[in-house]
């Protein structure tokens, strides 16, 4: 076989190759955006949207998330560490009537101490651990981050992030959310659930709606 045939079907098998790859990646790239979109999903449309409407930029980022945390496993919470999070949590609620801002600075703090108890990363690595926390509670992040801009802006001064004494309002409430998820027992807890002294046998999110209506009932003050 001459020299000249020989480097012919080389650069056939390599056209070859490179043909199935991008292929096969033009095949799978709709099911694995799709799978993204199942799973994180308003976060999805919020990476979409950041990268101004680059899907795949998007992807690509969340899919980095994905790889970097997927793998974690939240940590469980002993019943007295639950009591505890729960009463700070009424606490910030009740206060919020009087002191919107205070409270909501408050609930960006246990937010982040709870999310580092259950294992996200914490010490002050917000960013990191709003990525971590959006692989496993992609569905409630979204209140973690107005809570926290109301947080950073006093920190840096500024007043409220922004945000009216409704729109904190409702920054608390979506925030709830994830707290109540991140309280809530996992499946790698072993489904574990408190016993009150009444010997029901409830969760700590169930047993703990009655104390926010007066947080949704009464008007808040501006501070």
């Amino acid at each position: 076989m001459s020299t000249g045939l020989i480097i012919a079907l080389i650069v056939i098998v390599a056209v070859v190759v490179v043909v199935a790859a991008v292929l096969t990646l033009r095949a799978r790239g709709p099911r694995h955006g799709a799978s993204l979109k199942r799973r994180f999903g308003p976060e999805y449309d919020r990476a979409v949207a950041r990268h101004d409407g680059d899907t795949k930029a998007a992807e690509r980022e969340l899919a980095e998330r994905v790889e970097r945390h997927g793998a974690l496993r939240e940590r469980p919470l002993e019943p007295v560490e639950r009591e505890r999070y729960e009463v700070r949590w009424t606490a910030a609620q009740e206060r919020f009537v009087d002191a919107p801002r205070e409270a909501v600075v408050e609930a960006d703090r246990l937010l982040a101490e709870l999310a580092g108890a259950r294992g996200f990363p914490a010490d002050g690595h917000y960013e990191d651990q709003l990525a971590a926390l959006s692989v496993h509670h992609a569905h409630h992040v979204e209140g973690y981050r107005r809570v926290h801009r109301v947080a950073q802006a006093r920190a840096d001064g500024a007043h409220n992030g922004g945000m009216g004494t409704e729109e904190m309002r409702e920054a608390m409430v979506e925030a709830r959310a994830l707290f109540d998820d991140l309280l809530r027992p996992s499946r790698h807890d072993g489904g574990r659930h408190r016993t009150d002294a009444d010997g029901d046998r409830t969760s700590p999110a169930r047993r703990d709606h009655h104390t926010p209506s007066v947080f949704h009932r009464r008007q808040a003050k501006e501070s």
